[in-house]
């Protein structure tokens, strides 16, 4: 194995067998497109309080400034799209809440792909990114051919819709380019009709302090009055602007162990989550992205929507 093509298949084959739905890979460099829509993004202050989106501007465009002499971008996506669902009297989550925090799942197969790139093509530097991190993972798996960026701002492909998660091995290693694919929402605007909050202000402009996932889970500050009646009781992040769109009737059942709920979760009533405990909340949603949260958090939201 000594060439861009057999390493480049290498790598597609082992994300496959680490359950990846499907990976693309990008040339490293800095993302002009992206830089002065981020600039604008953050100038009408669309990140409300989360402060850390204006933390390493430079980094966010420029793969080289988080790896060294970054020659490739590896784009992964893991679905999470779930076989069974709550209970319809029940305060909702966004489903990819449903098993364990998803960021810990990923980096430990993101970790397992570099090790095998190592043992396998040899020495190769390189960092596995999951979100949490100044990449625009969005940006990268759209250039990586991946799908393309809807006008809800998630990342779209026609044979599987959205639920999935997109994660990053940023490589010093040089390996064959996929291309773009083309947009496909047409003059479909299921997303933006549907949101509640109208947080997507423009097709493929979402205001993140309008979201209802940015109420739920960034702002730490008490809801505003003004939101009562419009999270249709969504509880933890959201997911109407991706239930509505329809390329997600091909999404297909995950086969991820670990994203496999607590059975207790789906069959929580309103009830249940209204009278829920902090011994409750911490059997229930041991090792969950709600736990990001904390139970003052959660309690706080369901307070919110039993008011309502």
């Amino acid at each position: 194995m000594n060439n861009k093509q057999d390493y480049t298949h290498f790598i597609k084959s082992e994300a496959l067998r680490l359950g990846f739905l499907s990976c693309g890979i990008s040339k490293s460099g800095f993302l002009e497109k992206e830089a002065p829509r981020l600039e604008n993004w953050l100038n009408q202050n669309r990140n409300g309080q989360m402060a850390y989106m204006e933390n390493h501007f430079d980094k966010r465009l420029n793969p080289s400034l988080l790896v060294d002499d970054a020659k490739s971008v590896i784009s992964l996506l893991l679905n999470y799209y779930p076989s069974e669902f709550q209970e319809v009297n029940s305060y909702k989550i966004s489903k990819y809440a449903y098993g364990q925090d998803y960021h810990f799942v990923i980096k430990e197969k993101l970790n397992e792909l570099l090790h095998s790139i190592n043992e396998t093509i040899g020495e190769v530097s390189g960092r596995a990114f999951v979100d949490s991190a100044p990449v625009l993972d969005k940006a990268w798996a759209a250039k990586s051919g991946l799908g393309w960026i809807g006008k809800n701002s998630n990342l779209i492909t026609k044979s599987v819709g959205s639920f999935y998660f997109i994660a990053e091995l940023i490589v010093d290693l040089e390996l064959e380019n996929d291309y773009a694919s083309t947009e496909h929402c047409g003059t479909c605007t299921a997303c933006i009709d549907a949101c509640p909050t109208e947080a997507i202000v423009a097709p493929y402009v979402v205001d993140g302090s309008k979201c209802i996932s940015y109420f739920t889970i960034e702002l730490k500050d008490n809801i505003p009055a003004e939101m009562k009646g419009k999270f249709d009781d969504w509880t933890f992040g959201c997911d109407i602007c991706q239930d509505v769109c329809p390329w997600n009737k091909f999404s297909k059942a995950h086969s991820e162990p670990l994203f496999i709920p607590n059975p207790d979760l789906l069959s929580m009533t309103k009830k249940d989550w209204e009278e829920i405990t902090e011994e409750t909340f911490k059997v229930v949603f041991k090792n969950s992205a709600l736990k990001r949260t904390k139970y003052e958090g959660l309690k706080r939201n369901v307070d919110f929507l039993k008011r309502l």
